[in-house]
């Protein structure tokens, strides 16, 4: 058998079985040395392939991707720092739990640490941030090395779709020629009825003891908190608020739980707590005996203050595989089980009348005192980003999913985004937090259906402006809002803000770029409405017709942080009114 069909098939096998493992979508960088992997993947009847040019956007493009459909995408690229490019998105894919299949290809064991070009230590290029890595052997189409081609293409799907969801990275040695021999016979392989590898999951659940345990244990106390941090089990909205209803104790519900969004019951949900929240002395006043937590820490700073101001109240955080995710640093009780089915357990339980009633009805007070404020129109002329948002969250369109960029856009959300009964899937980079790649995950989730909606601020719009080209080679269907102040908004709200002598250089980082130019190249449309009734309207424009459409919202800085803190002052002082 010569090199071209040992090439050939081992490839295709591989491939092949990426297919038969569940994997549909693969995303791809051109270059040379992965000529075998990109054009067997775009052979592949059951593949369908994509190509973005730069990696790092094409691995943010695939993270986008995955996070709406939860299941795992395949990323290709060549040797060298292409494959370098992706180490960003793999370390978002792996603080956020986001399955990733990342294929690089490689120069052959002989051509390595020789000053052969494009050939870098690819080894373990990603440190411990993949799942599993593996080094694949060099091409041979005998059956055992068919066997195995396909053995670890299996076990890469399986690997990043299960427990806790992340990247994996399979590394190719290919040698010259690189071109496979699509002529030849049984392409594909002998593929079984079912994957190579096949595997039976349970669900975790606690036993009887351990609910019994837990339910005496949470009955010794009266002030209780549900907390619901960002997740994306659709099931776990119903069960929660269900299990809110039957204890009668509030929800503090992240925008990115996807719990303020959808037709499930919201009555106990407390959805400004990032609001109310900001007063220490209110934190100090709504002191908690203790807190049950689903899903990842919240955005929400005030809340952190919350828990550290309260580190002797019992704290319970749900993993729903495993995992240590307490940064404020206070003892909690872990409890690994499916958050979803340990909500409807305890649901079992007779727990009428165990916690006090005055404590929910002052946190359902509270938030309808916020919210009156976080909705009061103002009538000062220009808009700010709060207003933006808030404009933003009562436009999006139900059935869709809208994607968040990170530093302040996702903190306006959190506070003005308010409970809706439109289905509406709140997505965000929030692993790692970073404002890289943001435009690339927005495409990503709206390559995978509905229609998408994605906020940002210029920053992060600057860092991925190339990403806009999968949005014109795809024709694929997005609102992107710009919320422009000119540079890091965010810093503003820190103490950086005091330094004038250096702020505007290292932290304010003004742009002074035109944006509107920026996506005429890519030919989308754009818009830069002045007021809240123009941005309304060009919104609802944006979601009648296909392609890309940005809008671009300018802002004052300086402005913008007086208006929050004059929103936040407001609040807090209607509260103490009603506390007193």
């Amino acid at each position: 058998m010569n090199h071209t069909e040992n090439l050939t098939r081992y490839t295709a096998n591989f491939v092949d079985e990426l297919a038969a493992s569940g994997l549909t979508d693969v995303v791809i960088s051109p270059g040379s040395r992965s000529t075998p992997l990109a054009m067997t993947i775009a052979e592949h009847p059951d593949l369908h392939e994509r190509i973005v040019i730069d990696e790092r956007s094409a691995a943010f493009f695939a993270l986008g991707m995955a996070k709406k459909k939860q299941h795992a995408v395949a990323i290709v690229c060549s040797s060298g720092t292409a494959a370098a490019n992706y180490f960003p998105a793999v370390i978002e894919s792996y603080y956020s739990r986001t399955p990733l299949i990342v294929l690089t290809a490689d120069r052959p064991h002989e051509l390595r640490d020789t000053g052969a070009p494009q050939a870098i230590d690819q080894i373990k290029l990603y440190g411990d941030y993949p799942k599993w890595f593996h080094e694949m052997a060099l091409p041979e189409a005998d059956d055992p090395m068919l066997r195995y081609a396909r053995s670890k293409a299996s076990r890469a799907v399986h690997t990043a779709n299960e427990g806790n969801q992340g990247p994996v990275h399979l590394n190719f040695p290919y040698r010259e020629p690189l071109i496979p021999d699509f002529s030849l016979e049984n392409l594909w392989g002998d593929r079984s009825e079912q994957s190579f590898y096949t595997t039976i999951e349970g669900e975790r659940r606690l036993d009887e003891e351990q609910l019994k345990r837990l339910t005496t244990m949470l009955t010794s106390f009266r002030k209780g908190l549900i907390v619901c941090g960002p997740q994306t089990d659709p099931d776990f909205a119903s069960a929660v608020t269900e299990l809110a209803k039957l204890w009668q104790i509030p929800i503090l519900a992240d925008p990115l739980s996807q719990v303020r969004a959808g037709e499930h019951e919201k009555d106990l949900v407390i959805e400004s707590y990032d609001a109310i929240l900001r007063s220490e002395t209110i934190r100090k006043h709504l002191k908690p005996d203790f807190i049950i937590r689903f899903g990842a820490m919240p955005v929400s700073k005030p809340y952190l203050f919350y828990v550290k101001d309260h580190n002797d109240c019992a704290q319970f955080v749900v993993e729903n595989v495993q995992g240590y995710r307490e940064p404020a640093g206070n003892i909690t009780e872990l409890i690994y089980a499916d958050g979803a089915e340990l909500c409807r357990d305890l649901a079992t339980y007779n727990m009428a009348n165990a916690f006090d009633a005055e404590w929910l009805k002052t946190w359902k007070k509270m938030n309808e005192t916020a919210k009156i404020h976080l909705l009061e129109t103002d009538t000062q002329p220009d808009m700010t980003e709060g207003e933006a948002v808030r404009c933003l969250a009562e436009a999006v369109p139900d059935e869709s999913s809208l994607y968040v960029g990170n530093s302040m856009s996702v903190r306006d959300l959190d506070t003005f985004f308010l409970a809706t009964p439109k289905n509406v899937q709140v997505l965000a980079n929030r692993g790692a937090n970073g404002i890289d790649g943001m435009i690339s995950s927005g495409l990503g989730a709206a390559a995978a259906g509905d229609a998408t909606t994605l906020v940002l601020g210029d920053l992060s719009f600057f860092h991925d402006m190339n990403g806009l080209l999968a949005a014109k080679h795809y024709g694929l269907n997005i609102t992107i809002v710009v919320i422009n102040n000119n540079g890091g908004g965010i810093f503003s709200f820190l103490p950086q803000v005091n330094h004038e002598a250096h702020f505007e250089t290292l932290f304010g980082t003004p742009l002074n770029i035109d944006i509107g130019d920026a996506v005429k190249m890519y030919g989308g449309t754009y818009e830069q409405p002045a007021n809240e009734v123009e941005l309304t309207k060009v919104l609802n424009q944006s979601y009648q017709h296909e392609g890309l459409s940005v809008i671009e919202v300018k802002t004052d800085r300086t402005e913008n942080l007086q208006w929050h803190r004059t929103k936040w002052a407001q609040i807090e002082n209607a509260l103490l009114t009603y506390l007193r």
